[in-house]
């Protein structure tokens, strides 16, 4: 089947299930805006005022609906305006596909799964103007599987965290984004249960361990609570699940959870000994890690840890003045 490269690029978009793009059209990209028009009632296209708020759409879409957002601008400027949407999810582990008008065909196709694998975040496929035009010989494929990375979780690596968690009298458990992404709702729970370790989240890692849970302490860092600072700071091992340390969290990174012995697990060999050093780490799909390390750990009890967290969350609450809320 003959297709021009702008009819490609949205077979390649409806192959990958996408039914929502947002963007804002120019010059270099019109031959892509009209096979897009071609194809209205299967792609809905989103029109923004401005190229950067097409990128936060993406982002905000992705996030919503656990699927790849896809955005489209121009080139030169319209393609810069998209740096900002695209930092934020690269910083927040968000998979997009930008779409501008300038690189080698040899790329087209290969964006999503990119964007999908191993620690998701995003692509940017840059086709030039002739390419949208010119007609190839178009062949659908089926969308490549993801699957989680396995390849790097090492024997050893487990079995050191594994010691050092059954060593553990006062553990805590912080749960980053790592933790929504994977999938690993059910064996950070299980861990926490396992071990008695309270545990904490950051922003990204919200939803990954139920806020309804009595072990849960709230965020840690500058916009949690004083339960989960003062639990960190007191812990002797702290167990970092999807977590990057970003500042807001960690404060001075050298006095940070300076008591304790910590593990990271992560998805990113980049995150891991990054922002804080760290006294053992596994690299690999954080699901799949605590599946395998939960059949290194045996029930544990640490009553006194606990009663004390308990006690810090009577101690310190979080309070609000309900004079000054409205509502029903």
């Amino acid at each position: 089947m003959e297709l021009t490269g702008a009819q490609i690029i949205v077979e390649c978009l409806k192959e990958q299930g996408v039914d929502t793009v947002f963007g804002y059209p120019g010059g270099a990209i019109l031959n892509v805006y009209d096979a897009l028009y071609e194809y209205k009632d299967e792609i809905t296209h989103v029109l923004t005022s401005h190229e950067q708020g097409a990128a936060h759409a993406a982002d905000g879409y992705a996030r919503a609906t656990g699927k790849v957002g896809v955005c489209m601008a121009t080139s030169g400027p319209g393609a810069t305006n998209l740096v900002t949407g695209i930092a934020t999810a690269f910083m927040d582990s968000v998979p997009i596909v930008a779409i501008t008008a300038n690189v080698g065909k040899s790329l087209l196709g290969k964006a999503f799964l990119i964007a999908k694998s191993g620690r998701p975040g995003p692509v940017l496929v840059d086709v030039t103007k002739d390419v949208t035009a010119a007609k190839y010989e178009y062949i659908p494929h089926r969308p490549a599987t993801v699957t989680r990375e396995t390849k790097d979780i090492r024997k050893e690596d487990i079995e050191q965290a594994a010691s050092l968690i059954n060593k553990a009298e006062k553990p805590f458990i912080f749960v980053g984004g790592g933790g929504v992404i994977s999938g690993a709702s059910g064996e950070i729970a299980e861990l926490s249960a396992r071990i008695q370790a309270p545990v904490c989240d950051s922003l990204m890692g919200k939803g990954a361990f139920s806020g309804e849970d009595p072990m849960y302490t709230g965020m840690l860092g500058m916009h949690g609570t004083k339960t989960s600072n003062l639990g960190v700071s007191q812990c002797d091992l702290l167990i970092v699940l999807g977590a990057r340390f970003s500042d807001r969290v960690t404060g001075n990174a050298d006095t940070f959870a300076k008591n304790a012995k910590i593990i990271q697990i992560d998805v990113d060999a980049a995150e891991i000994n990054k922002n804080v050093y760290v006294d053992a780490y596994i690299e690999g799909d954080l699901k799949e890690v605590l599946r395998r390390l939960l059949e290194k750990i045996p029930a544990q009890n640490h009553s006194e840890w606990v009663a004390h967290i308990m006690e810090m969350k009577k101690k310190y609450p979080l309070r609000y003045d309900e004079s000054q809320l409205t509502g029903p």
